[in-house]
């Protein structure tokens, strides 16, 4: 039997540092965040210290250890053995790729059997979610009580029980006929917004789905476009006469402000975006562009005109069921800091122009 709210449920103790056991069709798993651990809390949790360490499989494969017994696949968990000198500096050397370069790691370190392996893959997902890395502290305990199942952890899904919980009028300075919508869904309390200008007037609305930035839409980060691709694109929405940009919460593509400033540490050490979303454990774009689906149904549209570069947008309300009759290029000039970053959207990521 599955159920989403234990999924949130879950979510929420991960992001307090809270362990969670996870029940799996192969036994139960209990799991610590590594990043949300401190000495405390792992003595806690582990105090004999023997608690093995959950990785995923692209962190293992960056670490050389995704061609060892079942970690051959790299699109698995990894488990580590846990020694007595892999102490909490330790581990966290292993889940966080930013210190790779400062930090030498001792090894070598042995890789086991899973064992548990879809409460592990619900762990995984669990931390991305939750916007952690994707590492934990893993211990098999038939005693605790579990707080989710794999399963419910596999139904998940953000967009059910999306509902709109408020609106009002907003004059913005690309036009005053403004009227901001906000969204909440039951799964996991984020708040997404809409912000509507112009009236409906039969034809399909100009529509921009914005990720929230706050590093370049509120501090003007240079390191990237999303400032500027905001307010172009308020601007052609009111010169178009009507439309809507939906504002949505998931910073750094989805992996959390917090992973997205690592993210960036890594890209000054010489990755390019890809790279660094990989090195970190996460997908190189993880939105879920279901959601901006569901606020345009509630919104009444099913039928838009989509301001972007990226095919992944159109793909992702086609397939939610909102049919894109037209796409209209939305492109900036580059400046120095971010003109790699723009190359890497059209190379790697099929951006156009």
């Amino acid at each position: 039997m599955t159920n989403p709210r234990d999924a949130a449920r879950a979510i929420d103790a991960l992001r307090r540092g809270w362990p969670v056991a996870i029940d799996g069709t192969d036994g139960r798993l209990v799991v610590l965040a590594i990043e949300r651990a401190d000495d405390e809390r792992l003595a806690a949790f582990d105090p004999d210290g023997r608690a093995d360490i959950l990785l995923s499989g692209e962190r293992a494969a960056i670490l050389k250890l995704a061609n060892q017994r079942d970690a051959a696949d790299v699109a698995a968990p990894v488990r580590i053995a846990r020694v007595p000198w892999l102490d909490l500096p330790g581990a966290t050397a292993l889940a966080d790729p930013v210190g790779d370069l400062a930090t030498p790691f001792k090894g070598p370190y042995q890789t086991l059997p899973i064992g548990r392996h879809d409460a592990a893959q619900a762990a995984l997902h669990l931390a991305r979610v939750a916007g952690l890395l994707p590492a934990f502290f893993i211990r098999e305990d038939t005693a605790a009580e579990a707080i989710v199942s794999a399963a419910s952890v596999a139904a998940y899904d953000a967009p059910d029980g999306l509902k709109i919980v408020s609106r009002a009028r907003l004059p913005v300075a690309a036009s005053e006929t403004g009227e901001i919508v906000a969204f909440r869904s039951n799964a996991d309390a984020v708040e997404h917004v809409a912000l509507i200008i112009g009236a409906p007037n039969g034809q399909p609305p100009l529509v921009r789905l914005h990720s929230e930035c706050l590093t370049g839409d509120a501090l003007g980060s240079l390191k990237c476009d999303c400032g500027p691709q905001l307010d172009t694109a308020l601007a052609a929405i009111a010169s178009s006469g009507w439309g809507i940009l939906l504002y949505l919460r998931q910073e750094g593509r989805g992996i959390g402000l917090i992973n997205k400033l690592r993210a960036y540490a890594l890209q000054d050490q010489g990755f390019d975006t890809v790279e660094a979303n990989l090195r970190l454990g996460f997908a190189v774009d993880a939105r879920d562009f279901a959601v901006a689906a569901r606020m345009l149904r509630l919104l009444g549209q099913d039928r838009v005109r989509l301001l972007t570069n990226n095919p992944a947008k159109v793909a992702g309300l086609d397939a939610a069921g909102v049919n894109v009759v037209e796409r209209v290029p939305h492109a900036l000039p580059a400046n120095p800091h971010n003109a790699h970053y723009l190359d890497v959207k059209r190379d790697r990521t099929g951006h156009l122009l």
